[in-house]
């Protein structure tokens, strides 16, 4: 790198990941590569039933194996565990069951845990799980949201009387009122269905006793939430949290799926501390798809108000969301969170909100990327589309319609979210310039003129999110249980080079790249001079981890706001080894210079040296100029753009092909565009996913049948078009960078552009919505099913 290059600013630049040498060559250290002195394995028994009452659990047999240490029931780990935690109980009066890492008398989902086996090796271990004596009597399965609710339905907690565990409502003006002055209604039902996370890595974990008697336990997991996991595992087992130290070594994704604290975590730390013993426990693929939690499962019945000219008067959401068996980490807060998006980016008099959730025999629902606010997107883009065709007026000058104007900005949105700043008019115009949006309407036009078997749909989606989950205040409102700050601090060593330790922890995003910028520009020191420390509760003490795309806008400007402080504590020693005051320096570059008299100058890393030497500092001045801060946020991001999509539909096939795709996106200030990129393709792929292939899907005695790879579709590159990606920049005015979320934004945008273009496609044909994900068969059936409608009313109209 020249010196130019180094001079000049690092953010901003397409910096190369400096994570991905070592990931790439094999250099990594995943929580399943650790191999310990005297490391046993655990596996881990899981019901095959949905619902059953346990009669009886005989672990003689398997305790007397070859290899076999320990086998261990709920009973007999009694009093050592208690019960998986709920951190958003989001009423007052929620119901909210034990959840026991391992069943005692019943058990509530397929896959539920119910016994362990330790061995020495894995294979022994898992072989061992034959062996095991269950009596199960059989419970009726409760899969239907809807018939969950009704009178009489089979219970999954029998002990609480019901199944509906929530009801929260959300309300923004007179809904009644502004639908009575509405020249138009436009009603609709859309099924989010079930999703299934696949990181690259599955979960692992190993749980190590210290060597040195002291009660001391560290564990290393597949895990986002390091500082959250030590935090409750100390609540779930009772071991003091001074005394538990949680790593996150390289992982290899998570989604969401590794903000959780599982059962699997707290039962390999009580059995390490039962037997002494290290002991690791890594998941199966097809283990992963019962016991990881799932995502998305909602049934969304939307209604929109307007003027006949398309002006929006209010929105009405009745949602049911699918808990699953149990409300593990965040379970409640998932709709809540997506509730105050469902007005998106529009503006509108009334908003009425209710959210009711349900408990059924599934494996519990959590956080997937984009957490709430993917379905919410879905909803209003998806409606918004209906009510264009209702008006017979283009999707695109509907939304223009009704959109905040760039020059409203801070808007309060009928919802209670304040958005600081957006340009919605910009990404959209650059968006279909982009696409080319009046030529492919035309062909579009000529294409159902001539009867074209195959027919081109175009899809928009024009979006906003909140992220950042903060800030804290807001959140206690919100009834979550923790906080919504991030923690940095950084060492400035002897030799110049920097140590930045931040709270956040990072599975793939490429924090040790974009701290490293963030810090260097501050501080005027090259990139490569900057290494980032994360995931480890002992290296960083404090923290609130990764999630809900909040690492930059709260981790990253922590980091940025200890580097400020950094160069103040420096500015003080510079100005006193060069005798003058400190309203003098200037500091460029990371050099301080007299003003008037460059020649008179010191480089932070001098000043660094002559502090740790402290031979000559200010009187009364600590030796360091290291320094930490702790970010509280005032308020949510909210990054926005404009998605288009274009798609071929074969009518008498069903099959669906993606001919083109742009997104343009506004994340604010951007510090690496590359990784940026990267964030977004990564976004899309899974948004797609979710609208054209990914499903779970239960028989009606519970079972998941999409259980392996083989039957739970999950694209890989062939599958997915080329995308054409660009920004606009609008800066965020709550944080001193300027920048805002994107980890979710192309998860939030895509999936509501694919379904809308298919839709779009089949719409001349009488279709108005194809059930997600999009499938050939699906597509085939809403054809044939809108065919059939036309010609019984052709049949009725004739007879009459």
């Amino acid at each position: 790198m020249t010196t130019a290059e180094q001079a000049a600013p690092a953010i901003g630049r397409s910096h190369p990941r400096k994570e991905d040498a070592r990931l790439v060559t094999g250099r990594t250290s995943w929580t399943d590569n650790l191999a310990l002195p005297g490391m046993l394995h655990m596996a881990v028994l899981r019901s095959p039933m949905a619902h059953a009452r346990i009669d009886r659990l005989d672990l003689t047999a398997v305790r007397e194996l070859p290899g076999v240490v320990a086998a261990f029931g709920g009973a007999d780990l009694d009093g050592e565990l208690g019960s998986l935690p709920c951190a958003w109980p989001v009423t007052e009066d929620i119901v909210h069951p034990d959840h026991p890492p391992l069943a005692v008398d019943e058990v509530r989902h397929a896959g539920d845990p119910v016994a362990v086996v330790v061995a020495r090796d894995r294979y022994a271990a898992a072989d061992a799980l034959e062996a095991v004596d269950v009596d199960y009597t059989p419970l009726p399965p409760v899969l239907d949201m809807e018939a969950a609710l009704a009178d009489g339905a089979p219970l999954v907690h029998a002990g609480k009387g019901t199944n509906r565990c929530f009801d929260w409502p959300l309300a923004g003006g007179d809904y009644a009122a502004a639908k009575a002055r509405a020249d138009v209604v436009v009603t609709r039902r859309y099924v989010q269905q079930r999703l299934i996370p696949n990181a690259m890595e599955p979960r692992a974990v190993v749980a190590a006793p210290a060597a040195t008697g002291t009660d001391e336990y560290t564990l290393h997991s597949a895990t986002q939430i390091p500082h959250i996991l030590r935090l409750m595992l100390a609540v779930v087992t009772g071991i003091p949290e001074q005394k538990i130290r949680v790593v996150a070594p390289d992982v290899g994704g998570g989604f969401g799926s590794k903000l959780q604290v599982y059962a699997e975590e707290a039962l390999a730390l009580v059995v390490a501390k039962r037997l002494g013993r290290p002991v690791k426990w890594t998941e199966s693929r097809s283990e992963g798809y019962l016991a990881t939690h799932h995502g998305r499962d909602q049934i969304q019945d939307v209604e929109v108000a307007a003027t006949r000219e398309g002006k929006l008067l209010g929105m009405k959401v009745d949602l049911l969301a699918d808990m699953g068996a149990y409300l593990m980490l965040v379970t409640p807060g998932i709709p809540v969170l997506g509730a105050f998006m469902y007005p998106g980016i529009y503006k509108m008099d009334a908003y009425a909100f209710h959210c009711t959730g349900v408990f059924t025999t599934k494996t519990p629902t959590d956080a997937y990327r984009g957490a709430g606010r993917p379905e919410a997107t879905y909803a209003v883009e998806r409606v918004m589309d209906e009510l264009a065709a209702e008006l017979g007026l283009d999707p695109v000058e509907l939304r223009r319609r009704n959109w905040i104007g760039h020059g409203e900005f801070p808007y309060t949105s009928v919802a209670g979210l304040t958005y600081d700043s957006g340009n919605y008019e910009a990404a959209t115009d650059r968006a279909l310039a982009h696409f080319g949006y009046d030529a492919l309407r035309a062909e579009q036009r000529e294409r159902h003129a001539r009867g074209d078997t195959v027919r081109l749909g175009i899809g928009v989606s024009t979006y906003t999110e909140m992220c950042g989950l903060a800030p804290s205040r807001v959140l206690r409102d919100l009834r979550y249980a923790a906080g919504g700050w991030e923690a940095a601090s950084i060492r400035m060593l002897p030799t110049g080079k920097v140590e930045v330790i931040t709270g956040t922890s990072p599975h793939g995003q490429g924090h040790a790249t974009t701290w490293s910028q963030i810090a260097a520009d501050v501080l005027g020191v090259p990139v490569d001079d900057v290494d980032v420390l994360h995931g480890d509760t002992r290296v960083a003490p404090q923290g609130m981890d990764t999630y809900g795309s909040r690492s930059l806008v709260v981790g990253g400007v922590a980091v940025h706001e200890a580097a400020v402080k950094v160069v103040a504590k420096a500015r003080r020693v510079a100005a006193h080894l060069m005798e003058a005051s400190e309203e003098d320096l200037e500091f460029t570059a990371g050099t301080f210079a007299v003003r008037g008299s460059p020649e008179a100058a010191k480089t932070i890393q001098e000043v660094a040296f002559a502090t740790f030497t402290g031979h000559d500092l200010p009187d009364g001045m600590e030796p360091t100029i290291n320094a930490g801060h702790v970010v509280e946020p005032e308020n949510f991001s909210y990054p926005h753009g404009t998605h288009l999509c274009a798609v071929e539909v074969d009518t008498e096939t069903g099959a669906v092909r993606i001919r083109s795709y742009v997104a343009v996106d506004d994340v604010g200030k951007v510090i690496n565009p590359l990784i940026v990129e990267g964030q977004v393709h990564g976004g899309l792929a899974q948004g797609i996913a979710q609208a054209l292939y990914e499903e779970a899907v239960y028989d009606d005695d519970g079972n998941l049948v999409s259980g392996t790879l083989a039957d739970y579709h999950v694209p890989a590159a062939p599958d997915l078009p080329e995308f054409v990606t660009d920004r606009t920049e609008t800066p965020a005015t709550s944080n001193p960078l300027g920048v805002k979320g994107v980890g979710e934004a192309g998860t939030i945008a895509s999936t509501p552009a694919v379904v809308g273009a298919v839709v779009d496609a089949l719409r001349p044909l009488g279709v108005t919505d194809v059930r997600m994900p999009c499938t050939p068969e699906r597509v085939w059936r809403a054809v044939r099913d809108a065919q059939a409608r036309k010609d019984a009313q052709a049949e009725r109209g004739a007879s009459a």
